[in-house]
């Protein structure tokens, strides 16, 4: 099984820690990932724009002038679209763009992170990360000591004092093991978590 070296809060190796090999240990498959990737981001798209076509623009019912003998081209309504105040040709309307995909394809997509993570050295694990108050300078120290400066924390649970001091700190988020995603993992070159946090991701995943 894979190790790593557990953290302190300045840097220091405290310990080390056995990670799931198949969670953390496996083949990355860069396909699913990028299936699940693919299907989050049109998942968050709401596809309600709508523009109106020639015959739900108001008005327009009746024939503008006869269809011969006036010298103009012949039309049958102002509200075609070649007019002003006309509607749209194929006007976009509203649409779902969410993609279903499996539960075992999403685990996997997630263990190929996870493992990808732990093989190019992304992964740090800490014995705890705990604040009393939201101190900005104090999580800046903390992501220094232990060289993550564009990073996510994956929480165990929701820490309003750990939350709003990242909040500040460009290319650095916060989430919960819950709210984790192949996308936020990807989005970041450095994944951090408690071994709090880690236990209960080889309890989800396992």
């Amino acid at each position: 099984m894979p190790k790593i070296d557990v953290l302190d809060v300045k840097g220091n190796v405290v310990g080390d820690v056995e990670l799931s090999e198949g969670i953390f240990g496996i083949e990355p498959n860069e396909h699913v990932v990028h299936e699940v990737v693919v299907a989050l981001l049109a998942n968050r798209r709401q596809g309600t724009r709508s523009a109106l076509t020639r015959s739900e623009v108001r008005g327009g019912g009746r024939k503008p002038w006869r269809q011969k003998g006036t010298g103009r081209a012949r039309a049958g309504t102002i509200r075609s679209p070649l007019w002003k105040g006309g509607g749209v040709i194929f006007a976009p309307k509203s649409r779902d763009y969410s993609k279903k995909v499996n539960k075992k394809v999403k685990a996997l997509a997630m263990k190929s992170v996870f493992s990808a993570k732990a093989q190019d050295n992304e992964l740090r694990v800490l014995n705890q990360l705990v604040m009393d108050a939201p101190k900005t300078k104090e999580m800046v120290a903390v992501l220094n000591n232990i060289n993550a400066q564009k990073a996510l924390i994956v929480l165990p649970e929701n820490n309003e004092a750990i939350i709003r001091s990242a909040n500040n700190i460009p290319k650095v988020a916060t989430t919960t093991v819950s709210e984790l995603n192949v996308y936020d993992m990807l989005k970041y070159d450095v994944l951090i978590m408690t071994q709090e946090s880690l236990q209960k991701i080889e309890e989800v995943y396992a």
